[in-house]
């Protein structure tokens, strides 16, 4: 039986599509200026690897494995192709923002490593939440990076909401820094690598002081003991 919370913790934190396997770096660079930049394009990217996940798992018995790569591909240009015209549909300036990076969600890495290292080993509901832990884990780094360009940048968070994703987003718009001047280098492709190194060094250093103190626990709660 499929442990469901392991999994979900791998997609969010231990394999982190981008700040762990460092994959999807292309759309983690370019679309990252904002929050909400990154929001949507982690989302889009999520509903590929679930729809993606999910078919694949469903036919893995039927597919010869001579020709599983062909099919895995055919099956998520589908998923990404419906994704495409959905978001030009009804999120156009969204759509119109993040552009032809949509349509290279098909040559992320993540998306057939998933397919191929998962979902085609595994059951179905097993390969759906895989898919959206990655998914999620993605859509949770490319926000972050997003939302500290945009801070450093502009003083805002989320400043395109009710723009890109329509009016009843407004609430997520939030000034923080009404008078700054902002930084332009934050919305510049040499800013993304900047922030994810700098996030990287944060993640490190986070897990590191975690597994000290839980080595150095035992023998603390084994000394106390003796007293």
């Amino acid at each position: 039986m499929a442990d469901y919370r392991s999994i979900m913790k791998d997609g969010l934190w231990n394999q982190n599509v981008v700040f762990t396997q460092m994959l999807g770096l292309c759309p983690t660079m370019a679309v990252t200026t904002s929050g909400t930049n990154g929001l949507g394009m982690g989302l889009a990217t999520t509903a590929v690897l679930v729809a993606s996940n999910t078919i694949i798992a469903s036919i893995r018995d039927f597919v010869s494995p001579q020709v599983r790569i062909p099919v895995y591909i055919s099956l998520i240009a589908t998923m990404v192709t419906l994704v495409d015209m959905s978001l030009n549909a009804w999120f156009h300036d969204l759509y119109k923002v993040l552009g032809l990076f949509i349509a290279l969600i098909v040559a992320n890495c993540a998306v057939l490593g998933r397919a191929e290292a998962f979902a085609a080993r595994q059951p179905v509901p097993a390969a759906v939440v895989d898919g959206l832990a990655m998914g999620l884990g993605f859509t949770l780094a490319l926000t972050v990076i997003g939302l500290v360009r945009e801070l450093v940048g502009a003083g805002t968070l989320f400043a395109q909401a009710s723009l890109l994703l329509g009016p009843k987003f407004a609430f997520m718009e939030i000034t923080v820094l009404p008078n700054y001047g902002g930084v332009l280098m934050m919305i510049l492709p040499p800013a993304g690598f900047l922030v994810l190194g700098l996030l990287l060094a944060a993640k490190n250093v986070y897990e590191r002081r975690k597994a000290a103190s839980a080595s150095a626990s035992p023998p603390a709660i084994a000394a106390a003991g003796c007293h």
